[in-house]
């Protein structure tokens, strides 16, 4: 790729979309002895929900070109058993690290389990893998304080709006096959609990749960197809003043959701950076983002590629349990964005600070 390419992709790059554990630094049996630095290094993506895994790709397969290594980036566009695939081709091939941004982190434990008796060393991207301690690292922004920053925003936005409450809203959620998206939602919630609980906010559905909060597949679809349900059921009389959304993409559906049936549009929240919600934003429509530039993530993932290489320990930040075991993690600190600081928070990144003139 050259130069002018990869000013290109760095430019674009936005964020990775994936809880937390207890802080301090880890260390893990997946600390290689070392090995040849042309090696073959997987890379195993989900379906191409979001603009982050897209410019993943480009930024895995020239970072990790640039370090020296060949790189095998792999999309799962046609679903979990792709991936299970893909890893195992990986792992035939000889990958000495194979990183997973996996669609399921539930459902590729004898994958990993295969690649780790293969010596290979597991780096999960992005998103946990679940359930399994056959994973060695993982690298991800800090998931429960991006859930944090958008109840805080939401709650900031409805008070620019409206000084004094109550308020009504109403909560979504990620796919519950995502493990990102329990972080998500309770970071939220343990902001909006003590003002639900006082009565300044009100979830007027009812649906407060993650399940019932969920979007299947993160689809923007499922999105207004719900918010179409809520907007008939709840709100022929009542108003309407904030929705959580946990990325841009449902952010910009419950939008298109309100507009269609003729009412304000509330304060909304998202996640991503993604290029559309940022021109929604300016225009004064989306409230907020969450910044987690895909370009930083990526570079600390091929960070922990480097450090396995020459047979070190790549540096963590803090631990986070998988279900099994505390995975030694790296976390990357998310920012939130709105109107007001968007020139600011996109001043490295020519392509979204533009959208902000």
């Amino acid at each position: 790729m050259s130069v002018a390419a990869l000013a290109t992709i760095s430019a674009l790059a936005l964020t990775g979309c994936g809880g937390r554990g207890d802080s301090g630094n880890g260390s893990s049996s997946g600390a290689a002895a070392g090995f040849d630095k042309n090696a073959t290094i997987g890379v195993a993506l989900p379906q191409k929900t979001s603009e982050n895994w897209v410019l993943a790709e480009g930024l895995f397969n020239t970072g990790l070109k640039d370090a020296g290594f060949k790189p095998e980036v792999q999309f799962a566009n046609g679903g979990v058993t792709e991936q299970q695939n893909q890893i195992s081709s990986m792992i035939t091939n000889g990958a000495k690290v194979i990183i997973v941004g996996a669609i399921d982190g539930s459902q590729l434990s004898t994958q990993v389990k295969q690649a780790k008796d293969a010596g290979a060393t597991i780096i999960a991207y992005d998103r946990n893998l679940k359930n399994t301690s056959d994973v060695d690292y993982y690298v991800a922004y800090d998931n429960f304080k991006v859930g944090e920053l958008q109840g805080q925003a939401l709650l900031d936005g409805m008070k620019a709006k409206k000084p004094n409450g109550p308020y009504n809203i109403e909560v979504f959620a990620g796919s519950n096959d995502d493990a990102n998206s329990k972080p998500f939602f309770d970071g939220a919630m343990s902001v909006l609990k003590p003002k639900i609980d006082d009565g300044t906010v009100k979830i007027v559905s009812g649906q407060n749960t993650q399940n019932q909060a969920a979007t299947a597949g993160w689809k923007a679809e499922n999105a207004q197809k719900r918010m179409d349900t809520l907007l008939s059921g709840s709100y022929s009389s009542a108003t309407l003043d904030g929705v959580l959304s946990p990325n841009d993409t449902l952010a910009r559906a419950i939008i298109n959701s309100v507009k269609q049936a003729g009412k304000p549009i509330p304060v909304v929240t998202g996640q991503d950076s993604e290029v559309e919600s940022v021109k929604s934003i300016m225009a004064g429509e989306q409230y907020s983002t969450i910044n987690k530039d895909t370009s930083n993530l990526v570079a600390a993932a091929i960070d922990m590629v480097k450090a396995l290489q020459e047979g070190k320990t790549p540096e963590t930040t803090s631990k986070d349990n998988n279900g099994t075991k505390d995975v030694p993690t790296k976390y990357l600190d998310p920012v939130i964005v709105t109107k007001a600081n968007a020139a600011e928070a996109y001043k490295n990144n020519p392509t979204l600070e533009a959208l902000t003139k």
